[in-house]
């Protein structure tokens, strides 16, 4: 398994050991020891899963307070386009953007601690998107970023494209005028 550092310290894109041969393929997708030992120290808790058309835009979301979810994500089928975006209070790195993109094929990981926005938008049909967290989902603590904020500078995928949004991503504020997330 290899980590790559990104710009942001805390978040890494974690690259499998995957073993092909003519059957398919094989790789550990977690082991508490190896990505300890690699400082992801999240101790998970929930698995979650989504399947998506392309052009679907999920995010960017976060949970706030004590409710905070640092999350390793994956995916299962397909390809999609990931950010993470930092929203904690103070940080330098505040408003900064990671981005990477992740398929089946290539198997990476990316891990995004607490207190960051996440969001993702999908390259393929039928992607299957898996994503472990190291909280319970806590409706209450839900709080979203609005995925096109200049302010941001994200690069998403097909400039000007119409992406397919729930009601709620399309009413998320701008990065001015959200609650920064606090340990």
């Amino acid at each position: 398994m290899e980590v790559i550092a990104t710009a942001i310290a805390d978040v890494k894109i974690v690259v499998p050991d995957i073993h092909r041969d003519g059957r398919g393929y094989f790789f550990e997708t977690y082991s508490e020891e190896r990505y300890f030992g690699a400082g992801i120290r999240a101790k998970f808790v929930q698995d979650n899963e989504s399947c998506s058309s392309r052009g679907v835009l999920r995010g960017l979301h976060w949970q706030s307070g004590a409710h905070a979810q640092a999350k390793l994500v994956r995916v299962v089928r397909g390809a999609v386009w990931d950010v993470a975006v930092d929203v904690r209070r103070g940080s330098p790195t505040f408003g900064r953007s990671v981005s990477c993109e992740l398929t089946a094929e290539n198997g990476r990981q990316f891990f995004i601690p607490r207190g960051f926005a996440h969001g993702f938008v999908v390259l393929e049909d039928d992607t299957i998107f898996s994503y472990k967290c190291d909280s319970f989902y806590n409706p209450a603590a839900e709080r979203g970023l609005k995925f096109d904020d200049p302010a941001l500078g994200i690069k998403w995928p097909w400039p000007g494209r119409d992406y397919l949004l729930s009601e709620k991503d399309k009413k998320h504020p701008p990065l001015k005028d959200i609650e920064p997330w606090e340990a």
